[in-house]
């Protein structure tokens, strides 16, 4: 039987997906991979990746022996951190993950040079720990933590990135799709720890068992992948403790707002993110329960669809209440409430709308630089796979068909598909 690996490193936990020729799900195992350890400051949040490789190798042991050898292997994972590997192609430091603000020192000097980077980004860190003088003596390539994976289990010596990969890390050229070199250097940054960029998603190797290994996709990507079976007509929003709202494009745009411009094989990805989203959800549950003194989920839902029946005037609610990349000083609001609506199913329409409402925005500028819009919503993440309220709403105000995927493990199972793709040619 052929079937193919997608192996997930996030940030908790590791998502590994068995998928045949089909589509069709084989087998899933989800480790949490516990790999934080003692950064050397308060801003430092690093992670052990001898940990996590020994748990992907551990986990993907015990499927193969069940389901036999596969025939090929993609990786996705956490994007936008860093780790330094040595000539040998062994990992000689943590990883420093996008948590990790100890480069904010570095953004302004990279920014003065035209360079577009943000807090996390491996580019600040990797500056951040050059004027340190952290970076240790026997580093030569940076590598982010699943590509890292995959050229262990190829048995290489140095790391090759997808674009994806690379553009997470900032200052990317993403029309020509390398590193901005000059800009680079007249920040003072070491370029030689780069590694090799590919022109999109190569094969970069075998394993001992002549498997061949997928260079890793980016998360949002590979979700993407896993996700959409119509990607020329579907938009992805994806909501669970954050939220946010992906729409394929073939050609490259200039975006603007909280648009960012991701690779996405030839192509690219229009994505939009919220920094509270879906955790605004769970903040109104939390409300609730102080109050009933148990979890409300059930009530809110049920409070919710009785509100919707009775066709009464929701609250209006703004769920940016951490702010946005562009503004992080903003701030959510509450209005629209009176004597006819003050009530719990109004409040809980209110959040939902205020959560669809600010992809929607998103969305409407997506549709406005590519000038085309989608005709199916696909929604993932568990709120919306749980929360048949939010499906129903989303309907309503992007004016779409709602389809849920299959399977949870999208972004596995993308790159599963992914490594698929490459294994037939």
């Amino acid at each position: 039987m052929k079937y193919y690996l997608g192996i997930d490193t996030g940030t908790t936990s590791i998502s590994i997906a068995a998928m045949s020729e089909e589509r069709k799900l084989l087998a899933s195992r989800t480790v949490n991979h516990k790999a934080f350890i003692e950064g050397d400051s308060p801003s430092s949040r690093v992670q052990d990746p001898e940990r996590i490789k020994s748990l992907v190798l551990e986990t993907v042991s015990a499927l193969t022996q069940e389901l036999g050898r596969p025939s090929a292997i993609g990786f996705t994972g956490q994007m936008h951190g860093i780790l330094y590997v040595n000539a040998k192609g062994q990992a000689v430091s943590p990883l420093w993950t996008w948590q990790d603000s100890s480069g904010d020192d570095s953004l302004a000097v990279l920014r003065e040079n035209g360079l577009k980077v943000s807090s996390g980004y491996g580019m600040a860190t990797h500056l951040h720990l050059q004027h340190s003088g952290k970076i240790p003596a026997e580093a030569a390539k940076l590598s982010t933590i699943s590509d890292y994976i995959a050229m262990s289990l190829c048995g290489k010596t140095e790391p090759e990135l997808s674009p994806d990969m690379a553009a997470s890390w900032g200052c990317f050229d993403l029309k020509r799709r390398e590193f901005m070199i000059d800009g680079l250097k007249g920040a003072g940054v070491d370029v030689s720890y780069l590694p090799r960029v590919m022109s999109g998603y190569g094969v970069i190797g075998t394993t001992k068992d002549d498997v061949p290994v997928v260079c890793s996709m980016g998360d949002n990507q590979a979700a993407v992948r896993g996700s959409l079976r119509n990607e020329a007509d579907s938009l992805l929003v994806n909501i669970g403790t954050g939220s946010q709202v992906s729409f394929v494009s073939n050609e490259y745009v200039d975006v603007y707002g909280e648009i960012e411009l991701r690779p996405y094989g030839g192509g690219y990805i229009l994505a939009g993110a919220a920094l509270c989203g879906g955790r605004a959800y769970a903040m109104l549950e939390k409300l609730f329960r102080e109050i009933a003194g148990r979890e409300c989920y059930g009530l809110m839902s049920e409070k919710a669809e009785e509100f919707l029946r009775n066709g009464g005037r929701a609250w209006k609610v703004d769920t940016r209440f951490a702010g946005t990349r562009s503004d992080p000083d903003i701030r959510g609001s509450i209005s629209g409430i009176g004597e006819d609506n003050f009530c719990a199913g109004a409040f809980t329409v209110g959040v939902i709308r205020g959560i669809l409402g600010e992809l929607h925005g998103m969305y409407s500028t997506m549709t406005e630089l590519t000038g085309r819009g989608a005709t199916i919503l696909v929604g993932s993440g568990n709120g919306m796979r749980k929360n048949e309220v939010m499906q129903r709403l989303a309907g309503e105000m992007f004016g779409m068909s709602v389809e849920i995927p299959e399977y949870t493990e999208e972004a596995a199972c993308g790159c599963a598909l992914c490594a698929m793709g490459k294994a037939r040619g």
